[in-house]
């Protein structure tokens, strides 16, 4: 594997543990080097911190966040009754 990319992967820790699950990608590397755009991006997918799995976090988090603040208004409510 070229030295600049072996030290790109070291240098990150999701795309060194992609690596060790996915060995695979290390011969792939070591044969085209160009693909490494190509490693990252199926590293990011895998680890779900893509923009969309991103998005989809956020989105969840902000729904859960919403049902508790009606679930403690449900509650106040019940509490003044």
């Amino acid at each position: 594997m070229r030295q600049d990319v072996y030290e790109q992967i070291q240098g990150n820790e999701d795309l060194r543990d992609f690596l060790r699950q996915q060995p695979m990608w290390y011969r792939r590397l070591s044969r085209n080097p160009q693909d490494f755009s190509v490693f990252e991006t199926e590293s990011k997918y895998f680890f779900k911190k893509s923009i969309p799995d991103r998005v989809l976090q956020l989105s969840n988090s902000v729904q859960m966040a919403s049902m508790m603040v009606s679930m403690f208004q449900s509650m106040s409510m019940n509490r003044g009754s």
